[in-house]
């Protein structure tokens, strides 16, 4: 027998209200129901101001915002992944260009203590994780400071960015659909990311695919502007193959 909508509401509040946070995945295994149907359920519970949505699941409106810390801990083994793949593509490379994100934290915590080169970020929650690596030189740009996301996101922040040049730039995101291409959730980051594209030979996309076919607020730019998307999944992942059009790497 089907489960009413109204009993899945009132499961998903319960869990919510014993984890402060809960997943699509999760979800829809324990209502044995599709994603898609979670997603719809979260939505309305979203508008009824009964949970916060956010990429992947929903979290207690006590922790909204979601700060920094909160979002670290949150889909941390698809992260992991994410970074191990990533930094393979950092070898024989002098200077790095790195955003805002958990993501990209992960990423750093991720480099062989040998590693040397130079990483250029606005991501100011970057600097005591790669002040641990003796052959890594930090230069942060500057710039309006936000405290949520602990990056500096402001026009200085773009004109400094300017300034360099970098073998790749490792971006993390809000969204990445493969007909919009990526978003950005905020105006400045997403000029940000214009700014550290320009001055890079190589853009690499760091995305859980959580956010994948997710658009967000500002268009920072088409998937032919990125040389390759970096994800959670397996490279040969059916949920993945809207994105093979493009010439684009995919791992």
């Amino acid at each position: 027998m089907n489960m009413l909508k109204e009993e899945r509401f009132e499961i998903i509040l319960k869990e919510l209200r014993a984890t402060n946070q809960v997943t699509f995945e999760a979800l829809a295994k324990g209502l044995s129901v599709s994603e898609d149907t979670v997603r719809r359920d979260i939505e309305l519970l979203n508008k009824s101001g009964l949970l916060v949505k956010v990429r992947g699941g929903a979290i207690s409106p006590a922790k909204n915002p979601l700060s920094f810390h909160d979002r670290e801990g949150i889909f941390t083994e698809g992260k992991n992944a994410i970074a191990l793949k990533a930094v393979q593509l950092l070898k024989n490379v002098r200077t790095v260009f790195m955003d805002g994100g958990t993501t990209i934290q992960v990423l750093t915590s991720t480099l062989p203590k040998d590693a040397a080169f130079r990483v250029i970020t606005n991501n100011v929650a970057l600097i005591p994780i790669l002040n641990t690596y003796k052959g890594i030189e930090i230069i942060v740009l500057g710039g309006h400071y936000n405290r949520i996301t602990q990056t500096n996101v402001s026009q200085q922040t773009c004109a400094e960015a300017g300034m360099y040049q970098a073998d790749i730039y490792m971006m993390g995101v809000c969204a990445v659909h493969s007909e919009v291409g990526i978003t950005a959730a905020v105006l400045e980051d997403g000029e940000v990311k214009k700014a550290l594209m320009k001055s890079s030979r190589k853009t690499v996309v760091l995305s859980n695919f959580e956010k994948l076919e997710t658009t967000d607020f500002f268009k920072v730019c088409g998937l032919d502007d990125v040389d390759t998307l970096i994800t959670d999944l397996q490279s040969d992942d059916k949920r993945l193959d809207a994105f093979r059009h493009f010439d684009i790497e995919i791992l």
